[in-house]
């Protein structure tokens, strides 16, 4: 059997599309959703707290580029591009990639496509600025 972190190893030496770093970040974005954006733990039929409520592709994308903001501000574009991110879908190549070499888990309903396309890299990590209204008095 192979040790996780062998797998891992093997994977980076697979494909050398993303760096170690890339796959950390998927991590902490994930317990970053369940933290910040999940509320309550899922229930059994009877009520019973089995666990954190699954994440769906879309809400962990939303989850990356949240917690990328809260870490490296502005600078996120920049960041996640040099570990190889440029796109919603490589969170999904990344995820999946976890999942294959058993690190994550997928349900049923999840697909690989419900990555692609969830916001646009050039905007999502942009400064918002808004006018303050000027008072009229």
């Amino acid at each position: 059997m192979t040790s996780s972190l062998q797998a891992m190893r093997d994977l980076l030496a697979e494909d050398k599309r993303y760096k170690l770093d890339a796959y950390q970040f998927i991590r902490e974005s994930l317990q970053y959703a369940h933290d910040h954006m999940m509320g309550e733990l899922e229930e059994d039929d009877s009520g019973e707290k089995t666990g954190p409520r699954h994440v769906t592709g879309q809400q962990l994308c939303e989850a990356c580029r949240l917690y990328g903001m809260e870490q490296y501000g502005y600078l996120t574009k920049m960041v996640l591009a040099k570990w190889g991110i440029q796109s919603t879908s490589d969170f999904g190549e990344l995820v999946y990639n976890l999942i294959r070499i058993e690190q994550m888990r997928k349900s049923e309903s999840d697909q690989r496509e419900d990555f692609d396309d969830v916001y646009d890299f050039d905007d999502a990590f942009e400064p918002e600025f808004e006018l303050a209204a000027e008072d009229e008095n």
